[in-house]
């Protein structure tokens, strides 16, 4: 008997299906999405690979072989992103520009742990002969360090289930492709089901999984959103194309925060971590200048210095551009809002440009001081003394709301030789640090009025 296959088009944006070809997804709305797949029922689902039956255990009848079952990646700045450590039988997922350093930072990782655990590299884009090149050249161990050229899942898992190594390396899940599916690698039933077939190898095995997947032109991971929920730690390796500097951020973590930042500058022997981060933001001028302030920002639990730039300029069009890089210009907005209503400073006839030196994004409130000091800066003309540091929080009433860790970050300013500080008067130390003159202010009407005696 002939077994019929069932055919189906599947968007490439939201996973939706459905049963004929249309322009547009019915689901999320995208156009051109729609692809044909073909779904064959002579192949049965994976049934998992331990081959025993689930069981129902109570909670405290679990044992646990330590407190932290962690792996170390010999990389201080990844660690610290993956909340301490690599947990075992985790399942990461990196996405990045292409180049940025994604392949060359898993292969650094792999090549410290293999000195003491058995890795495995899984590469579906590049010969092993290429693999090889990008370590001597990176002058990396190679003794240790297995390698496995393939793109069919269910020929990995067996090789996996041989070799039982602990930590698995996957470039990349577009590259993968599974017999339970008859449609060409990278379509959204292909990516998705063979990540739940190695992200449930990995859970089963306690076997540490990375999965490196690509980017669109918009910076979101490529594939189906359900591709982020299948995994345990979501991380985005960002940098400028001009800039030597990587940034990689946890967008979704299970065993540690989300907003730790990792900094490392791309060399030719690889990636080196940034020890001292606050120093590659920061921009020493000879002379003051206007329209520049250095703010105090937390990226998890690391407080980090960075310069805000501000120009302000009068604006021959009937409607004022309001530029932010960044930052947030729905927020610039209603700060300018709130320094024409408390403190009588109009910019309705200005444009404003804001940038974030060193292509970092601020997302917290604790720079609305910050900001609003620097578009005053240019708009005035009045400089910032250099050895300044300013952070809070404006509310609609005009008040300066404390941040959280404050005193960190005034710690952070008197290492690189800050003398003063505009801070939120709650968040004002109750005892010296260091030879700072703390200025706290309660209302962004007494932090003009300090700004205009400087």
């Amino acid at each position: 008997m002939t077994i019929k296959t069932k055919v189906t088009h599947t968007c490439q944006a939201c996973g939706a299906h459905s049963p004929k070809w249309a322009g547009q997804c019915l689901g999320c709305g995208a156009w051109n999405s729609l692809v044909e797949e073909i779904l064959s029922p002579s192949h049965p689902r994976h049934q998992g690979f331990s081959g025993a039956e689930p069981a129902i255990t109570p909670m405290h009848h679990v044992t646990l072989e330590a407190e932290e079952a962690r792996l170390y990646s010999g990389l201080k700045e990844l660690d610290r992103v993956l909340g301490g450590g690599l947990v075992i039988g985790s399942a990461v997922l990196i996405g990045g520009d292409p180049g940025i350093g994604k392949s060359t930072l898993l292969l650094q990782t792999l090549a410290h742990l293999s000195q003491h655990l058995k890795v495995l590299y899984v590469t579906g884009e590049e010969s092993l002969q290429q693999v090889t090149l990008r370590a001597r050249r990176l002058g990396l161990p190679e003794t240790h360090l297995l390698l496995l050229t393939d793109t069919n899942v269910e020929r990995i898992i067996k090789c996996m289930q041989k070799e039982k190594p602990a930590v698995i390396v996957v470039d990349s899940i577009q590259t993968m492709h599974t017999d339970l599916l008859q449609s060409a690698p990278g379509a959204v039933g292909q990516v998705r089901e063979s990540a739940a077939q190695l992200v449930a190898f990995a859970k089963q095995t306690n076997t540490a999984l990375f999965l490196v997947g690509h980017v669109t032109k918009e910076g979101t991971l490529a594939g189906p959103r359900v591709l982020e929920h299948m995994v345990d730690c979501v991380l985005y390796f960002e940098g400028e194309q001009d800039s030597r500097y990587r940034v990689i951020r946890a967008i979704k973590n299970r065993f540690g925060a989300v907003n730790e930042l990792g900094i490392f500058a791309m060399t030719d022997k690889g990636l080196k971590e940034v020890n001292n981060p606050s120093a590659i933001f920061l921009s020493r001028y000879e002379n003051p200048v206007a329209g520049s302030v250095i703010m105090a920002t937390r990226e998890g639990s690391r407080p980090l210095l960075v310069e805000v730039q501000a120009l302000v300029d009068q604006s021959h069009m009937g409607n004022p551009r309001r530029v932010c890089v960044g930052l947030d210009p729905q927020r610039l907005a209603m700060l300018l809002a709130v320094l024409h209503r408390h403190s009588g400073i109009t910019t309705y006839d200005q444009d404003v440009f804001l940038n974030v030196v060193g292509g970092v994004r601020i997302t917290e409130t604790g720079a609305d001081l910050a900001l609003v000091l620097a578009v005053l800066s240019s708009l005035r003309n009045r400089p910032v003394p250099q050895d300044s540091l300013i952070f809070g929080e404006i509310g609609l009433a005009g008040e300066i709301r404390p941040v959280q860790g404050g005193q960190e970050r005034l710690r952070e300013a008197v290492k690189h030789g800050f003398k003063q500080a505009i801070i939120p008067h709650t968040n004002a130390p109750k005892e010296k640090i260091g030879d700072m003159q703390i200025v706290p202010v309660q209302f962004l009407a007494q932090a003009v009025d300090y700004f205009k005696n400087l």
